[in-house]
């Protein structure tokens, strides 16, 4: 099963995006998180104002994807001081890949990835990297699949509870 299309999002998509956030953020990290940890997070990182900012910038790009007209996934990519932490200048951050959960394991996360891949190799960027929470096995396994390695680690504040992300990079050998 492949979507039909995976299209760059625009700032009318808005809705779109804050709602596939934060179902896919919840289906992700409720059981695991506490509700009021949750619910600071999702406030803060998927309000109408923090998404706009976040299409509006010219160094973020979203992609969605679309199976038949349903979005059910996206990828946030982020270059230049855009990037979460500054890794390298010539490098190219995965800030997130989300997919609904009833899509799991339909190859839409590859997709995305493959995405990613083809927008940095065409970019010129040195590296693809990443950070992702180090109890999030099925994402780890995911990216390590992929090529990825661990090169380091660091803070990630879910509301009250500090968590530890691991940084993960993929090198580009440009041809």
């Amino acid at each position: 099963m492949n979507p039909t299309e995976i299209r760059k999002a625009t700032v009318s998509d808005l809705e779109t995006v804050q709602e596939m956030s934060i179902q896919t953020f919840k289906e992700t990290f409720a059981t695991v998180n506490t509700p009021e940890n949750i619910a600071t997070y999702v406030k803060a990182s998927f309000s109408t104002k923090q998404l706009t900012t976040e299409l509006n910038n010219a160094n973020s790009q979203f992609y969605i994807a679309y199976f038949n007209t349903e979005a059910v996934g996206y990828l946030k990519i982020n270059v230049g001081d855009a990037q979460t932490e500054i890794i390298s200048r010539n490098a190219l951050e995965v800030h997130r890949i989300y997919v609904l959960q009833k899509y799991h394991g339909k190859n839409i996360g590859q997709l995305l990835l493959d995405e990613a891949k083809k927008i940095a190799q065409h970019n010129g960027v040195d590296c693809i990297w990443l950070g992702v929470w180090e109890e999030n096995h099925r994402a780890l396994r995911f990216y390590t699949k992929n090529g990825f390695v661990v090169f380091d680690k660091h803070v990630f504040t879910m509301g009250n509870d500090d968590q530890t992300d691991l940084l993960m990079q993929l090198a580009l050998h440009q041809q």
